[in-house]
């Protein structure tokens, strides 16, 4: 992928602009087919919790690639060289995945059963419900690693995978609005409001969790590490 020029016009014949975008989305292919494993063990997952525990853990799951412009702009503002080995080796939130949860716990559950398969490897992990963002924000991030076998071989696919309840994806959606309606430039007290509605629904995930666990006994709480 040939680097980016500022100030330099440059013109690319229609066969060079094909040739380009093909090899993009062969690129993208393979973490779209990444992400597809995951949903894949999730679907699982749910559909497991839900037969032999009558009981859903997951709220919903939602799925993206990053778009060749998103790519682009991360790969200019971090300052990374332009080929295609670097940007997979400096960027790993390519392909993500977004799992909303019930409570906190379901979000820790589901973490320990995804990532205790023996073909994800743990790249990094981001635990934002522990130790929220001076912001508020709350969410369990993982970076992991899938196999994805192609008439090429065998390619290791990264994947971000993100674990929240419904009341931090709501907070987290109203301020991705909130920040792309000011162009990032959020006035003071609008950020202060969000605090304030970040500490609020950690608070209603606390009293959730709570009533769960008087109605369901104190196993519904805490880690579990098995089906």
């Amino acid at each position: 992928m040939p680097a980016p020029l500022d100030d330099e016009q440059v013109s690319f014949s229609p066969t060079q602009l094909r040739a380009m975008a093909d090899e993009m989305q062969r690129f993208l292919l393979e973490y779209r087919f990444g992400m597809q494993e995951i949903e894949t063990k999730v679907a699982i997952l749910r559909d497991e919790f839900q037969y032999m525990h009558a009981y859903n853990p997951i709220e919903h799951v939602s799925s993206r690639v990053k778009s060749p412009d998103s790519i682009v702009d991360k790969v200019l503002r971090k300052g990374i060289e332009s080929d295609f080995a670097s940007i997979r080796a400096s960027i790993t939130d390519i392909a993500g995945v977004r799992i909303t949860c019930s409570f906190t716990t379901d979000a820790y559950r589901l973490f320990d059963l995804l990532t205790q398969q023996d073909d994800v490897t743990v790249v990094a992990v981001k635990d934002y419900i522990a130790a929220p963002k001076a912001n508020g924000y709350k969410s369990l991030h993982a970076i992991v690693e899938v196999p994805v076998f192609l008439s090429t071989g065998r390619v290791a696919v990264p994947v971000e995978v993100q674990f929240r309840t419904i009341a931090m994806d709501f907070w987290a959606s109203l301020e991705h609005k909130i920040y792309y309606k000011y162009d990032r430039q959020v006035p003071l007290e609008l950020l202060t409001s969000l605090k304030d509605a970040a500490d609020t629904a950690a608070e209603l995930d606390e009293r959730m969790q709570r009533l769960h666990r008087e109605l369901h006994g104190p196993g519904a709480s805490g880690r579990m590490v098995a089906v």
